[in-house]
């Protein structure tokens, strides 16, 4: 696995369905571009992304539960510490920054 509870990771920045061609993304929207926390490795599996075509989902991809700061995301509406989480495939993250 690519990264081990505790890194720091950024959920790529990428709009794949803003390209016109037929995608399917299983990204949330409010996530992508920010930085959170692995909390654990859920394991691998197929890749969602192909399965919803009808292909085989290969290769499989780990898939991590992330962690990030409510205010992070959405600014101005939390109340203390807050935090969500999200299971996220590795072809969607990338090294975050250190804290």
């Amino acid at each position: 696995m690519r990264f081990a509870p505790g890194d720091r990771v950024r959920v790529r920045d990428a709009w794949p369905e803003s390209t016109g061609k037929k995608v399917h993304v299983r990204t949330p929207h409010f996530v992508r571009g920010h930085v959170g926390t692995v909390l654990r490795v859920m394991g691998e599996f197929a890749n969602p992304e192909e399965l919803a075509f009808g292909r085989q989902g290969l290769p499989k991809l780990p898939l991590y539960m992330v962690e990030f700061e409510r205010e992070a995301l959405f600014p101005g509406t939390s109340y203390g510490r807050e935090s969500l989480t999200a299971d996220i495939y590795a072809n969607w993250l990338e090294p975050g920054e250190q804290i």
